[in-house]
């Protein structure tokens, strides 16, 4: 009961914030499933232990968010590109 009990504290903290970022940013809104996310995002911070995560700061929180959200939203740009776009994007990178 436990581990339950603080699984409901993570998402009382971590959907308020998910949700404020998808409202700000229209990437995630068409890349990613925010429901999806606040489980991830759950079973990520649930690593740490009750003290440690009430140790994070707001903001700190909310910018660790972001960060793996930006990391989620853009991991799958490259699987939406053309063939033509991709061969594009190898020849930019190759002439840096």
């Amino acid at each position: 009961m436990q581990e339950s009990s603080y699984n409901h504290e993570l998402i009382n903290r971590i959907s308020p914030v998910v949700e404020n970022l998808f409202k700000g940013n229209s990437l995630y809104l068409v890349k990613l499933k925010k429901q999806e996310m606040i489980e991830m995002l759950v079973e990520l911070f649930g690593q740490f232990s009750r003290e440690e995560m009430r140790e994070i700061k707001d903001d700190d929180l909310t910018d660790r968010i972001d960060s793996i959200l930006i990391l989620e939203a853009i991991s799958g740009t490259l699987n939406d590109l053309t063939p033509e776009q991709i061969k594009m994007y190898d020849e930019a990178v190759k002439r840096k």
